[in-house]
């Protein structure tokens, strides 16, 4: 071994401690995925060798044979893993094996569950990998040096899984790392040349560069040769590039959880290569599962890029629009420059065309998943579901396909909750309806019993109860579906077209006109509080609700405003009141004015409550309450 020199033991950042006593103690079910975790490694360390030297060819040392080498000493009880890739400083050794560089970290450790299982999906979403190695070795070292520098400045790592790492600087001639695992008491297994073939075909035969194991040798031991033949155990052939034919479903979902650290397996995927006009191939995955940072617009996303199949970069977020930042996999292109940047793609139309085609490809992707495997669907929506919604907002050309995809709530028998497509709801409209009615609110408990609803439960038509909070919003932009106009059932006046019959109209004409005093009496009682009083066409059952202005921001916009500190706009409700209510035909037949206000200001409060509101001044409320007991108890 070379001289160590600038030894010192670093302990490690609290997070890895925790991680490491979960590793330490089996968290993985499948021992074999460390391997699978090295490789990966490997393979992006070769990966971001091939774009450096684009750039500095000097960084190749003169030697371009790409490759990772898988080897074992069963006397020893070691594995030996390398790759002429990178590598790394001493400095990056420090932060990249001493900490996990991920602000989700904290995260991560407060969803740890307990169960195996879970938790080793989620170690997999934090690209924690190299940690797995701590599962089948009670020490492990990393030897290793950064193309570019000296062969005197290569570092030497290691450490026990427990509190602390050893780091030195030593010779090491070529660049690259090479990782020696040694194997705790019961794990001797791997240090098997068969056992490490098998794990390699299985989980890394997708891997686009070789990975070579020691030629088995069969003969007289004085017959063995005194340095190793090598021999490649993979197809050593980018997945994307291979016809679909050739490709195994189970050669997919592996090569998924080699781009997005993810260990369960996509939903589904989309291969494809185009040529003509433009030449390029797609391998698009919808996962199984959400990322913590799902939810962070500014987190990093996007697409494996490659360039004539060189590795160009991570998280090529310009070839899928915001709202399918969800979408893990590899673009390779043949008409980008290999010194590409990230500033060239934004300007490059070739780019427009490719996120154009990329868009509607995976839009085809979730209908077909939609149509063919609604479990599966159900999956992905509740997901997926709220930043779908985002994309009428933002895709005006696909604004249809993408309406196609959501999913609502609604008030037909036996519908649950975010399961009913716009289609459905258009199937099963009723003769002469031509608009879609929907409600939005806090939770599907209070739409669903709002009593905006009466009306329509009564006529038996359907209303979409929409929940989520960006529900208001994504209104504002999808304003139509199938040519049928959406109409917001708390919204305006109601008006029910051909669904009413001219004799409804004319009796509500006519009983609008017989309490034309109360109208008055109730503006004179609810003054400021209110834009308007009028009767009700809405309501069966219950006495009074609050509408909203046509162009008034509804009260989840209010809220979502209110909570990022912005000014919210001035706005009073519509008070409209149930004429055949046994409430207001006692308030209308009231002398007393005083009383005649309490009430009025009781029945507004109540219909903010039904509307999820909060109340301006709850004591007032509370003291006309108890005002009206005490009287109903004298």
């Amino acid at each position: 071994m070379s001289v160590e020199t600038q030894k010192e033991t670093l302990g490690f950042q609290t997070e890895v401690k925790q991680l490491l006593h979960l590793m330490i103690h089996s968290l993985y079910s499948n021992k074999e995925i460390f391997l699978r975790e090295l490789i990966s490694n490997a393979s992006d360390a070769v990966d971001k060798l091939r774009f450096e030297a684009l750039a500095k060819p000097e960084l190749l040392e003169g030697g371009s044979d790409l490759k990772i080498r898988v080897s074992f000493d069963k006397d020893a009880k070691t594995v030996t893993l390398e790759d002429n890739g990178i590598g790394m400083s001493r400095e990056e050794t420090i932060a990249h094996l001493g900490t996990i560089a991920k602000s989700g970290t904290a995260d991560f450790l407060k969803n740890l569950s307990g169960d195996q299982k879970k938790d080793s999906s989620l170690i997999g979403q934090f690209g924690v990998g190299f940690y797995s190695a701590f599962i089948v070795a009670d020490k492990v070292e990393v030897f290793t040096r950064r193309a570019g520098l000296s062969a005197g400045e290569g570092v030497h790592w290691a450490s026990k899984g427990e509190g602390d790492f050893e780091i030195a600087t030593v010779e090491k001639a070529e660049r690259g790392t090479r990782i020696v695992l040694h194997l705790k008491s019961g794990e001797e297994e791997f240090a098997d040349g068969w056992r490490l073939r098998n794990v390699i075909k299985k989980y890394s035969d997708h891997i686009g560069l070789p990975i070579e194991l020691p030629k088995e040798f069969h003969g007289e031991e004085k017959d063995k040769p005194a340095e190793p033949e090598w021999e490649v155990v993979n197809r050593a052939s980018a997945l994307w590039t291979r016809p679909r034919t050739e490709v195994t479903d189970e050669q997919y979902q592996e090569f998924y959880k080699h781009v997005s650290h993810d260990f369960d397996n996509p939903l589904s995927w989309s291969h494809n290569k185009v040529e003509g006009k433009l030449e390029y191939t797609s391998l698009l995955y919808v996962p199984g599962r959400a990322p913590f940072d799902l939810y962070q617009r500014e987190a990093p996303r996007g697409l494996k890029l490659y360039v004539q199949r060189v590795f160009i970069m991570d998280q090529a977020d310009e070839f899928l629009p915001l709202y399918l930042r969800f979408i893990k996999g590899v673009v390779d292109s043949n008409d980008l420059s290999l010194n590409v940047s990230r500033e060239i793609l934004q300007k490059d139309p070739v780019i427009d065309s490719m996120k154009s085609a990329l868009t509607k490809r995976v839009l085809d992707m979730l209908e077909k998943l939609a149509k063919n495997e609604p479990e599966q669907y159900k999956t992905f929506w509740k997901n997926f579901g709220q930043v779908l919604k985002e994309g009428p907002a933002e895709d005006f050309a696909n604004k249809e396909k993408i309406a196609g995809l959501l999913r609502f709530a609604s008030t037909a028998e036996g519908e649950g909750e975010q399961v009913v497509s716009l289609g459905d709801y258009v199937s099963r409209l009723k003769d002469g309806q031509d608009k879609i009615y929907f409600l939005t609110g806090e939770s599907y408990a209070q739409v669903k019993n709002s009593p905006h609803l009466e009306v329509f439960r009564k006529k038996g038509i359907e209303v979409l109860l929409l929940t989520d909070r960006i529900d208001e919003w994504l209104m504002s932009y999808l304003t139509e579906f199938d040519g049928k106009t959406f109409i917001d059932v708390a919204r305006g006046d109601l008006d029910l077209g051909s669904l009413d019959s001219e004799e409804d109209k004319k009796a509500q004409e006519e009983v609008a006109k017989s309490k034309e005093g109360l109208v008055e009496r109730l503006k004179s009682a609810l003054g400021e509080q209110v834009a308007e009083v009028r009767v009700s066409h809405r309501l069966t059952d219950s006495p009074a609700i609050l509408a909203i202005g046509e162009q008034d921001l509804g009260l989840q916009m209010r809220q979502i405003l209110e909570a990022s500190g912005q000014k919210v706009p001035d706005s009073k409700p519509i008070f409209e009141f149930n004429p055949n209510h046994p409430l207001i035909e006692k308030l209308d037949a009231e002398p007393d004015e005083d009383r005649f206000g309490d009430l009025s200001h009781i029945l507004f409060d109540q219909a903010a409550l039904a509307a999820g509101d909060s109340l301006k001044d709850p004591a007032a409320y509370v003291q006309r309450l108890n005002k009206l007991l005490v009287e109903l108890s004298a």
